[in-house]
This record gives structure tokens, C-alpha cells and sequence, in this order.
């Protein structure tokens, strides 16, 4: 945590920034440890270039903070009818003594809209705000040794998860039993809840790339996509799937061999100093000579760490010339996609990465031939 608020310090400074207002749950507990959901409500943490630390944010929230960070000023607003906590920070602020350019992490799940015109209005004159949101996320996505340590096991918990799946799966299988296999193998070796929904879906859901309600049992002849990710301290590791039951169709067995191919492609381009739209283009150049421009996505996976809901993926993504440079100790998820409309088939296939100084390791997911159950 020490280091961590050292490069903060360092990366603030360079920036020309007297201090950060960090709404960012994933901020708060990369610096602190500070592990809640409670942004869901308005709460701020202040970090001064002192190296001051402040939390304000609600009073189910203090034990939590008290118990789960190394935040030892933790302050409190009311919930009440016309309630601004807004106020209750700035008051905060002036008590620090902060003034001058204060970065905002504006682009986060923990600001709403509606609590940021009241941020920007309360704090008139007191301060100038600087959008800041990309800060922390920039340290966040190389990783230190300890937390490689928790992705690893991440990794460990999403081969088990993968593993009841396949053992759950079979015509007559019911999607409810196949998912509850899945959290069960994770929750019982000591992992944690994902930053989304695990994706499910058979038959036609099974071009879904997103959780939907409702659950089928399996067809003697059907596809099952699944996404998930085994979590530990909220580090993610990710994989994704789409197994055939009874007779594949055609399509299946052309699109996992142009998946495969795809996907070592891609892993071939995941090293330090390629970029992540080198990585894209590598899946578009493979899937485009099969003839499945149609049936692909525009993007092929995104950096994985500690996240919260409501999603766990994080920046940067792979997709057309984004120029953001790979470097060594950074975690990835690549997936390969294929939503065939027209036919009705589906196939997937992800796993996850760590990237090494000379080339990327697999973390999990280390078979990836088709599963026919």
C-alpha cells in the first residue's frame, strides 16, 4: 500500500495536481484496501500530495472502512430528506486545508451524473477540478508480485469452476444446476462473488454475450456458451466457452478451429511493447481470411485486475488501432467470438493472460480442444 501511494504521489505530481478525489471503488481499495459496495451511495475519498488520506461516505460504511483499509480518517455524512452530502466533503476539504487543482475521477461507476453537477456546483471556487479518471487505472494495470499471487489463484478457482461445467453438462442438463456447479467450486476453495453475472446460455441464448434471466434445460442436440471468471480478493481470471451437446453442426467445428487459430494469434501478439490494436488486428486478420468478418465482434478482450460490480472488465480493451503499449506484469483477457445469426450457432473461446518479458503465459483454460458431451 506504502509503494502504491508513492507512485500515486509521484504520477499527481506530475499531473500538477494538489490532490485526488477518488469515487472509484477499484481506486479506493488498490490504495487502501478499502473493500465495499457502498459506492453505490455517494462516498469520496481525498488523497492530498501530502499524502493525506480522508474518506467521507455513509455510516453502514464506517465499520467497513474501520475494518478492511489502513484509512484512519473516516468521516461520516447523514442520510436525511434533501440530504447533499456534497456539502459534508466540502466541509471535509476545508478542514484538510485543500485547495488548488484537485483531480476527479468524473468516468466512474461511484459518481453518478446527477452527484457530479452537485460536486461541480458545491465545490465552485473552492478548488479547480481536473478530470483525473484515467489516473489510477494507468499504475493499476501492471501488477505487483502480491497481487499476481491472487490472480494465480483467480486463475486456479476458474479452472475448477470450468471443470464442474463440463462435468454438469449433457442433453437434459439443466442451466441452473450447470451455473450453481460453477459458483459452488469457486465459493467452496475460498473464492469471491465476480464483478458481474456469470454468462449462461443455451440453444439460441447461446449467442448472447451478456447474463439474461430465465434458465432451459439442454436439448439432445443443443450449444451451451458460458463466461465466468474464478475471483479471489477480487482479482479476476476469465474464461469463456461454448461446448456442443449431442451432434455438432458444422459450423461448430469450422468455428472452433478458426477460434484456436485466432486466439494463438492473438497470444503471439500479447508481449511487451506490441499494442493492443496490434493484438485486435490479429484476430481480425484471422477470422476475416475465414470468411467471419460478419460474425465477429469489434473488440477481442480487455485487461483484467481487482474490480467491482457492475462489471469486471477493465481498460485498456483490444480493439481497432487503440495504441495503449503492452508491458510485462500485465493481466489480459482474450476472447474469441463467433455469433452466427444466420445459422444459429455459436462459438467462443477465451482464456486468461499474464504477460511475461519476452511472451505471455496462460493462466488457465490450458485445453482447447471442443467439448462434445
Amino acid at each position: 500500500m506504502a509503494a502504491r501511494q508513492r507512485r500515486l504521489l509521484a504520477a499527481m505530481a506530475e499531473r500538477r495536481l494538489d490532490g485526488m478525489l477518488l469515487f472509484a471503488q477499484e481506486s479506493d481499495y488498490w490504495l487502501t484496501g478499502y473493500d465495499s459496495f457502498g459506492f453505490c451511495f455517494f462516498q469520496g475519498l481525498y488523497v492530498g500530495s501530502d499524502g493525506r488520506v480522508a474518506l467521507l461516505t455513509r455510516a453502514p460504511d464506517l465499520r467497513q472502512a474501520q475494518h478492511t483499509s489502513n484509512i484512519a480518517d473516516v468521516r461520516v455524512w447523514r442520510d436525511g430528506e434533501g440530504a447533499d452530502p456534497t456539502l459534508d466533503l466540502k466541509a471535509m476539504l476545508v478542514d484538510l486545508g485543500a485547495r488548488g487543482r484537485l483531480g476527479v475521477e468524473f468516468d466512474s461507476y461511484g459518481l453518478t451524473h446527477f452527484n457530479g453537477l452537485r460536486l461541480q456546483a458545491t465545490l465552485a471556487g473552492l478548488a479547480e477540478l481536473v478530470d483525473a479518471s484515467t489516473l489510477i487505472p494507468s499504475l493499476r494495470t501492471t501488477k505487483s508480485d502480491e497481487e499476481l499471487a491472487w490472480v494465480r489463484e483467480a486463475a486456479r478457482l476458474s479452472d475448477l469452476a470450468d471443470r464442474a461445467a463440463l462435468d454438469a453438462t449433457g442433453a437434459g442438463a439443466d442451466e441452473g444446476e450447470i451455473l450453481a456447479a460453477m459458483h459452488a467450486a469457486i465459493f467452496a476453495a475460498g473464492g469471491d462473488y465476480p464483478g458481474n453475472e456469470f454468462i449462461i446460455g443455451s440453444g439460441a441464448d447461446a449467442l448472447l454475450c451478456r447474463y439474461k434471466s430465465g434458465r432451459r434445460k439442454l436439448s439432445a442436440d443443443d450449444q451451451l456458451t458460458l463466461e465466468f471468471a474464478g475471483v479471489s480478493r477480487h482479482y479476476h481470471a476469465a474464461i469463456m466457452r461454448t461446448h456442443v451437446v449431442g451432434r455438432p453442426k458444422p459450423q461448430h467445428v469450422a468455428y472452433h478451429a478458426a477460434a484456436r487459430e485466432a486466439l494463438l494469434a492473438c497470444e503471439a501478439e500479447l508481449r511487451p511493447g506490441r499494442t493492443a490494436g496490434e493484438v485486435f488486428a490479429a484476430h481480425a486478420r484471422v477470422f476475416d481470411a475465414h470468411g467471419l468478418a460478419r460474425h465477429r465482434l469489434n473488440a477481442c478482450g480487455y485487461s483484467l485486475g481487482a474490480k467491482f460490480t457492475p462489471s469486471w472488465m477493465d481498460l485498456p480493451m483490444f480493439y481497432e488501432r487503440n495504441a495503449f503499449v503492452i508491458a510485462a506484469g500485465q493481466v489480459y483477457f482474450l476472447h474469441m467470438i463467433l455469433m452466427d445469426s444466420d445459422s444459429g450457432a455459436a462459438m467462443c473461446l477465451g482464456r486468461t493472460y499474464l504477460v511475461g518479458v519476452h511472451h505471455a503465459e496462460a493462466l488457465n483454460a490450458a485445453n482447447l480442444d471442443l467439448a462434445i458431451k
